[in-house]
C-alpha cells in the first residue's frame, strides 16, 4: 500500500531534508529522518519515505509531497491498516511544532512523489528595508538597500524557457542533464518592505533558485542589464554566476501533479 502525504516544515533547525549518515559534519536533525522516526512508530516497522524534492540546510515548504510503502497487515502493529485510525493526528503527535501534516492519502500504485511531479513553485523572500526584523528573520532574507521591480524583473525574464541552467548548479550530484524548463519567474511587491521571487518549473537543480536570485540581487546591485544576465546563462559555468542567497528567504510553494493521479488519491 501507498501511503502520500503533504507536510509543511520550519527548516531553520533542520540539515535539510535528506536523511545523513552518522559521520554527517551538520549535528542537526533532518526533516526526512525526522518523519520517518515518527512513521516507524506509528506503524511498529521501519519506514522510508521518498519527497517530490531535496530542500537544503535552513529551507522552508508549505507543501512538500512525500510517499512511502507498508505492507496491508502489519503483523504485531497496534494499527493493522492505516483506514483504521486518523494519520494526520498521529504523526502530528510524534513530531516536533516545526514539522506538520496537512493531509494522508492512500495512493495509486503508479504514484510517486518525485518523478510524478509534473512542475513545481517556490518562492523567495526578501525583507527589504535599511534596518532588520527579529520577527522576519527566519522566514527572510533582509537586504538594506533598495530594489527596483522592475529591474529585477528585466534581469530574470531571460530565464524563462527551456535552458541549460548549469551557471546556477551547485556542484554536489552528478546529472544526466543540466537543462531544465522555467514557465515561470517574476518578482512581486506584496509589500513596501517585502518582495518575492516567484519561480515554476518542470524541475530544479541544486541551490538552482537560491543562485538565481543572489545573482539577480548582485547584478541588480551593480548596474548590469538583462544582456549580463544572459552571458551568465550562456556560459554554463557555476564560476561565472555570483553569489548564493541565504537559505531562510526560500519556500517550496507547490507541487503539481496530473489532475487524474489526485483524483486517484483517496484522503484518510
Amino acid at each position: 500500500m501507498i501511503i502520500r502525504m503533504q507536510i509543511s516544515y520550519d527548516g531553520t533547525d533542520y540539515a535539510g531534508w535528506q536523511r545523513q549518515g552518522d559521520k554527517s559534519p551538520d549535528p542537526r536533525p533532518t526533516i526526512q529522518a525526522t518523519i520517518e522516526s515518527a512513521l516507524s512508530k506509528v506503524f511498529n516497522t521501519t519506514i522510508k519515505v521518498q519527497a517530490s524534492g531535496r530542500t537544503d540546510a535552513g529551507v522552508h515548504a508549505l507543501a512538500q509531497n512525500i510517499h512511502f510503502k507498508v505492507p496491508v497487515n502489519l503483523a504485531g502493529a497496534p494499527i493493522k491498516n492505516p483506514l483504521d485510525m486518523k494519520l494526520v493526528r498521529s504523526i502530528n503527535a510524534l513530531t516536533p511544532d516545526s514539522i506538520a501534516v496537512s493531509h494522508a492519502w492512500i495512493a495509486p500504485d503508479d504514484y510517486h512523489s518525485l518523478h510524478s511531479a509534473e512542475k513545481k513553485t517556490y518562492r523567495y523572500v526578501i525583507h527589504n528595508s535599511p534596518t532588520p526584523d527579529p520577527i522576519r528573520h527566519r522566514y527572510s532574507y533582509w537586504f538594506e538597500k533598495p530594489l527596483d521591480i522592475n529591474k529585477l524583473n528585466g534581469l530574470t525574464e531571460c530565464l524563462i524557457g527551456e535552458h541549460d541552467f548549469k551557471s546556477f548548479q551547485t556542484s554536489g550530484t552528478e546529472l544526466k542533464t543540466t537543462v531544465r524548463r522555467i514557465l515561470e519567474a517574476c518578482w512581486v511587491q506584496v509589500s513596501p518592505e517585502l518582495i518575492e521571487f516567484h519561480i515554476t518549473g518542470t524541475g530544479f537543480l541544486k541551490q538552482m533558485v537560491r543562485n538565481i536570485v543572489g545573482t539577480t540581487i548582485y547584478l541588480h546591485q551593480n548596474d548590469y542589464g538583462p544582456d549580463e544576465m544572459k552571458r551568465i546563462l550562456a556560459a554554463c559555468d557555476r564560476q561565472v554566476a555570483k553569489t548564493t542567497a541565504e537559505p531562510q528567504g526560500l519556500f517550496l510553494d507547490k507541487v503539481y501533479y496530473p489532475a487524474d493521479l489526485d483524483n486517484r488519491c483517496r484522503e484518510l
